[in-house]
């Protein structure tokens, strides 16, 4: 929505039709935020995880990370480096675009100008530079804001705000009212029959930015792009002018270091993947899925063995229809790593005996993950902790069994996914937007902070209510019986995965045990009679 980054891209709720909210498994009117899993990078060793992630789910993908110009952003980008980023994107404050609040999209960082001088030089001078592509985007126009931008060491080139401007934008700055006059950043069928943009004008335009670079590079003697990357010695200050831009010319000379390297991939060599173990299976696996057969894969695993079933949900999700149903059980014993079970799709089931590191099941995208103790004798878990935090972020389906408890964030952002869960951390169901929760147990503070969608049944218990984020939920009691139903026949599945608080449960069943929580509906949204009116006219 052309937010800057760590913002968030904003689609304000009357922008948020039947059509997007089944998309993005929310509800139609709900204002909606970046959609899970990009969103909530708290630390460096969140986004190295995320950025592992993706490349188990997809080996082939580039993978780059956006950040906002600012004082400081050549540190950050060395650790994206680090974290084995394909591309570093260096977002300016001018551009933006789309439904985003004014303080999201004006005032928000620096000149991509001095973000990206800052970048380079630390990259170069940390012997860095050679691992990452570097990008720039916000307001660039001409051929020699391209070129400007090459000189200060970028090789990539993000163009929006001019790119709209072609297909017809007026810069109207009412994208987030829904009314926007040349039916570009609107729902309204009404508004979208007045848009008259062409493919042609886009490529027009980039013709004509293509041959502008062309002409400065000529005034610098030079023959492509590639010749003037990171050439900052070749720009002078204006004469007179009031501020000492001399700092932007200092970087440290700097070549690729492979000349001869892919074009689509020039500065680097293959990327590392986690779960090494199941990559070398993958292929295997989806062969025999294809013939119709089961497989099951019994091992035993320790903390490295990060993203276990994501690298098989890529290769299941890219099959060629039509796709056989697959039948995959991982049985495995040990201490998982994080993110087990990450984007696990349909067919899949992921049984650990022992415990899971942080984000089991993020992702989850309709297949089964239980966590249950290594010991049978002890499957009653007591009170221990068998999974991390932040399970279920951004599922979007599939089911999630902890025979035991789970720490904070259970179910943030969850879309869709079911789970059963024998107590939880603090800030359980955040920012849930659907699906079911059943927790057996207690839970921390500020339950459903956020919470748009889906529903969470909790077990009665004194203090819950204090417990609850009121300004996003309301509890009350266990309505009908097809919500009786519903808790009940995931506590018999749960029982069967060999809980033994779930089996008590039902040998002494009764409806009052349970509480609903749910969110509070948000005010109706209406949109002013003069905006409406001169959207008419």
């Amino acid at each position: 929505q052309g937010s800057k980054p760590g913002e968030g891209g904003q689609l304000p709720g009357r922008k948020a039709t039947a059509f997007i909210a089944a998309l993005r498994r929310g509800r139609p009117g709900m204002t909606m935020i970046s959609p899970p899993p990009h969103h909530d990078i708290y630390s460096i060793e969140d986004l190295a995880q995320l950025i592992g992630d993706l490349r188990a789910l997809n080996p082939e993908a580039r993978i780059g990370v956006k950040l906002v110009a600012g004082a400081g952003i050549g540190t950050i980008a060395a650790g994206v480096a680090k974290a084995q980023a394909d591309y570093v994107m260096v977002s300016g404050h001018s551009g933006g675009t789309g439904a985003s609040p004014l303080s999201s999209i004006k005032h928000a960082g620096l000149p991509w100008e001095l973000g990206l001088a800052e970048v380079h030089q630390v990259l170069v001078r940390n012997r860095l530079r050679d691992r990452v592509s570097l990008r720039t985007d916000g307001g660039l126009q001409t051929g020699r804001d391209v070129v400007v931008a090459a000189l200060l060491g970028a090789e990539e080139f993000g163009f929006g705000t001019a790119a709209l401007v072609a297909i017809g934008c007026d810069m109207a700055r009412q994208c987030h009212l829904d009314t926007c006059p040349t039916g570009i950043a609107t729902q309204r069928e009404d508004l979208r029959a007045k848009f008259t943009g062409t493919p042609e004008q886009v490529v027009a335009f980039f013709t004509a930015v293509a041959e502008d670079v062309r002409h400065e590079l000529a005034a610098l003697s030079a023959r492509s792009i590639g010749e003037v990357v990171g050439r900052s010695d070749l720009l002078e200050a204006v004469p007179g002018a009031s501020l000492d831009l001399a700092v932007l010319a200092r970087a440290p000379r700097w070549r690729p270091a492979s000349a001869d390297a892919p074009k689509d991939r020039p500065l680097w060599g293959p990327r590392p993947v986690s779960g090494a173990w199941e990559a070398q299976l993958a292929g295997g696996i989806a062969a025999r899925v294809e013939r119709g057969r089961a497989v099951t894969v019994r091992r035993a695993v320790t903390p490295s063995d990060r993203s276990i079933g994501a690298r098989l949900a890529g290769a299941l999700s890219r099959r060629p229809e039509p796709r056989r149903l697959p039948h995959v059980a991982y049985e495995l014993t040990g201490s998982a790593g994080q993110s087990l079970g990450a984007f696990a799709v349909a067919g899949m089931r992921i049984t650990v005996r022992g415990e899971a590191n942080d984000y089991v099941g993020k992702g989850l995208s309709g297949g089964t993950v239980v966590v249950r103790p290594a010991d049978e004798s002890g499957v009653t878990a007591g009170g221990q902790a068998l999974v991390g935090n932040v399970c279920l972020f951004g599922a979007t389906g599939g089911v999630l069994h902890v025979v035991g408890q789970a720490g904070m964030r259970f179910a943030v952002r969850n879309s869709g996914a079911r789970a059963v869960v024998e107590g939880i951390g603090a800030h359980g169901c955040e920012y849930m937007t659907g699906g079911t929760v059943v927790v057996l147990g207690e839970i921390g503070s500020n339950f459903g902070a956020g919470m748009t969608g889906g529903r969470a049944f909790l077990t009665a218990m004194p203090g819950i209510q204090e417990r609850l984020h009121a300004a996003s939920v309301a509890v009350r009691a266990v309505a009908d019986d097809d919500e009786l139903r519903t808790v009940h026949e995931m506590v018999i599945a749960h029982a069967e995965e060999g809980s033994a608080v779930a089996a008590a449960l039902l040998r002494d069943w009764r409806r009052e045990r349970f509480l609903v929580v749910e969110p509070r509906e948000e005010p109706a949204i209406s949109l002013p009679i003069e905006s409406t009116t001169a959207a008419a006219h």
